[in-house]
């Protein structure tokens, strides 16, 4: 059984449709199939897709990105990689199950592989704890990209999560500083990261295994800070404000790119990746070709350096960067700090605040 979104109830209407047409034993019995009909709804239907997929607001991408159709981390990990091991647990306290991690090969070299898993029935999420990580899971993933930073094996990453898990166990066991460890050790790595969006990229839970030399999004993903109903509620008091968060926000896989918070979009096929999961497997399968082939001719500290100029680099485009093409040792554009003190309103700001701490001095002895 399929499952539609509310602003999809058209596309709802042309596929019974279709597959009543497509039926030979239908309501009136055994009928001839009516092939011209047939390919005229099938028209209708690609147009009416094509139409409200390319006009889809923030929220609706949002919507797309969490359907529970869409291809998740396994159906990548089992169909784009061979001869993969699982590995479990962090050798501190446990395993967590909602990310997916071990080595495999692709076309024939070595690949660690991490994936971000929600579940595709409600067994399977409540045990994958909806995609959610907990700090063992983080230290799992720091565990496992530092073994493959010592054998000089490329790393991919799937991320889909609604954010790292909140509850109380998590925080106790330290949740922040599991986030935090795994943002330095994927900043330190010596070897090509590849970070992949596929459904969400949501808030610290995302970005702990997204710090990566090349990051990528599915054209209907989501990446953000927080979700557009936890904005809404600490903006504007009203979870019900998300339409206005989520446009706030610029979630989208296309304004990311404009933003240069990421390097690529993955085209999905019309109507979503939930669509035709063999096309989008193509097109994932190609993009981390492409981008594996990049980093063939580069050494391990020029690796190193991409990454980090590659961060640095973020919203620094008119700033104080000399070089905005090699930011590793943040060079001042102009010597502004000496200007502004050598200024007459710097001495008339020092002056005033001596008077001010003189006054603070003389009224409290």
């Amino acid at each position: 059984m399929k499952n539609y979104l509310n602003f999809e109830t058209e596309i709802k209407d042309l596929e019974n449709e279709l597959e009543k047409l497509k039926d030979p034993f239908n309501q009136s019995g055994i009928s001839e199939v009516d092939t011209q009909k047939i390919s005229e709804t099938q028209k209708e239907l690609d147009k009416k897709l094509e139409i409200i997929y390319s006009n889809l607001d923030p929220w609706q991408t949002t919507m797309v990105a969490r359907h529970e159709d869409r291809p998740k981390s396994k159906f990548f990990i089992d169909n784009l990689f061979d001869d993969f091991i699982p590995l479990s647990g962090d050798r501190f306290y446990g395993e967590d199950k909602s990310v997916l991690t071990g080595f495999a090969k692709f076309e024939d070299r070595s690949i660690l592989v991490i994936g971000q898993e929600k579940g595709d029935d409600l067994d399977s999420r409540i045990e994958r704890n909806f995609g959610m990580m907990r700090p063992e899971g983080y230290r799992k993933t720091i565990r496992l990209m530092e073994l493959a930073d010592k054998f000089n094996i490329p790393i991919i990453s799937f991320i889909d999560t609604p954010g790292a898990y909140p509850g109380v166990g998590a925080e106790e066991r330290g949740q922040a500083e599991a986030i935090a460890k795994s943002i330095e050790c994927c900043m330190k790595l010596k070897v090509p990261t590849i970070a992949i969006i596929i459904g969400e990229g949501g808030s610290g839970g995302a970005i702990a295994l997204a710090s990566s030399n090349k990051v990528i999004m599915l054209e209907n993903a989501i990446y953000s800070v927080i979700s557009p109903e936890g904005c809404a509620t600490i903006l504007w008091r009203d979870p019900k404000k998300m339409l206005d968060a989520a446009k706030a926000m610029k979630l989208s896989a296309k304004d990311l790119f404009d933003l240069g918070i990421i390097d690529e979009i993955i085209s999905e096929p019309l109507g979503g990746a939930h669509r035709d999961k063999s096309q989008i497997l193509e097109n994932v399968r190609g993009a981390i070709r492409k981008n594996i082939q990049i980093f063939n001719e580069m050494t391990s500290e020029d690796i190193l350096n991409d990454r980090k100029n590659k961060f640095l680099k973020i919203g620094r485009q008119k700033g104080f960067m000399s070089n905005i093409e090699d930011l590793s040792t943040l060079k001042l554009n102009s010597n502004i700090y000496e200007k502004f003190f050598a200024s007459k309103k710097a001495k008339i700001f020092a002056g005033s605040l001596l008077l001010l701490l003189i006054a603070g001095l003389y009224y409290f002895l």
